[in-house]
């Protein structure tokens, strides 16, 4: 007998301000401790419900290691108070990290396995640098057909501009406007539904007492944007990643540290247990591109996913298309035809940060309020992913 699927509805949807790696406010904050933050804080927005129905918590994380490592998705789950009853397992697809584990928690309720799941990220680039403490890459990367593998992200982004013949004038303007939407969203208090204050400990030795001095501080802002960006002061930045290229450090995504967190469960679910949906996780997809061109992802998964929901790109009405670097963003809208008032409408990851694994699950609680915000029906994650992928997933309002 064929079972039938069901619907996997998205009852919360938070995520911690992001900080500025590694010098920023999160830059002496464990990861595990700002997703037990957003895990406590997703609970907290579905009030009654008892965390022992929970299933599984999948959560993303693009180096899991040192601090966050020891698979951090169930060290969360029982730092955050979860009877240990509850799951947790961490999975890596580097920037999609997120947004891929809240398609796999999606799918556990879509085929009957669960009825409740909690699915996120986290990243703290500020401990775990980028490539992780020790990288090592396997030799047969560097032979003429995989080289593309061995790329840094940087000279991808340089490919794609190259390829799609994208100007550092336009580059440099789009990341401009990425900070003037995210300092206006701020403003106009936009994110404040998705985002979850976050206390900072501050530990300091007193030398003249012997004592440990010991301060905090409430934390309610994304750190990344900048009020005074301007095409003229971008321009005046040197080429990081080729010597004649056009990628800089301020048209590309900003090192971030953060976490996001949503509760997932099925209609059954919602009904027993009295629980208002915020939005339903309709579909997903993902393909492969070259490696040396991995920015252009989007253009190929965005269409698989419109698919499977069974809806075209025009009824799109948000779509969060993460940064990484400016030049594939541009890439992505040109060949796709996408409306650049509807992609990033606050801003995206060169102003407001890309906390690689994380960055998924925190675009997604993004979609989630603004689509209930502004009365719309479907707003998309998607991003381009390390080694040469594309991801994207839709989410409808209910």
């Amino acid at each position: 007998m064929t079972k039938q699927l069901q619907d996997a509805y998205i009852v919360s949807a938070t995520r911690t301000p992001i900080g500025k790696a590694p010098r920023g406010m999160f830059n002496k904050t464990r990861p595990d401790d700002l997703l037990v933050r957003v895990i406590q804080s997703a609970l907290a927005q579905a009030p009654g419900l008892d965390p022992a129905l929970i299933t599984d918590a999948i959560i993303g994380c693009s180096f899991p290691e040192a601090e966050q490592g020891f698979n951090i998705a169930r060290q969360a789950v029982l730092l955050a108070g979860l009877p240990k009853t509850v799951g947790g397992v961490t999975i890596n697809r580097y920037c999609a990290s997120g947004i891929t584990a809240l398609a796999m928690a999606a799918d556990r309720i879509r085929v009957g396995e669960a009825d409740a799941m909690i699915a996120g990220g986290v990243e703290s680039m500020s401990m775990v640098p980028m490539m992780g403490n020790k990288p090592s890459m396997n030799m047969n990367m560097f032979s003429d057909e995989n080289v593309g593998m061995a790329y840094g992200m940087g000279l991808t982004a340089e490919k794609v501009a190259t390829q799609w013949k994208v100007s550092r004038e336009a580059q440099d303007a789009f990341a401009v406007e990425s900070h003037r939407r995210a300092i206006a969203a701020q403003q106009a208090g936009f994110f404040k539904d998705e985002t979850t204050p976050v206390e900072i400990i501050t530990r300091t030795p007193n030398l003249a007492t012997g004592e440990i001095d010991i301060k905090t501080r409430t934390v309610d802002t994304d750190e990344g944007a900048r009020a005074d960006s301007t095409v003229e002061s971008l321009a005046k930045l040197k080429p990081v990643f080729a010597a004649k290229g056009s990628v800089t450090a301020a048209n590309s995504s900003q090192m971030s540290d953060g976490a996001g967190a949503l509760l997932v469960v099925s209609e059954r679910f919602l009904r027993e247990h009295n629980l208002t949906p915020l939005a339903k996780f309709s579909s997903f997809a993902v393909k492969g591109v070259p490696p040396e061109i991995m920015g252009i992802g989007p253009k190929f998964a965005i269409p698989d996913a419109c698919k499977a929901a069974g809806i075209t790109q025009d009824q799109l009405d948000w779509i969060e298309l993460n940064e990484a670097f400016a030049a594939q963003a541009l890439a992505v809208i040109g060949d796709l035809g996408l409306d650049p008032a509807k992609v990033n409408p606050m801003g995206g990851a060169i102003a407001l940060g890309h906390p690689l694994g994380a960055t998924g699950a925190i675009r997604a609680a993004t979609v989630v309020h603004a689509l209930r915000r502004n009365n719309l029906k479907y707003g998309m994650v998607t991003m381009c992913v390390g080694a040469g992928m594309g991801a994207a997933g839709i989410i409808e309002r209910v």
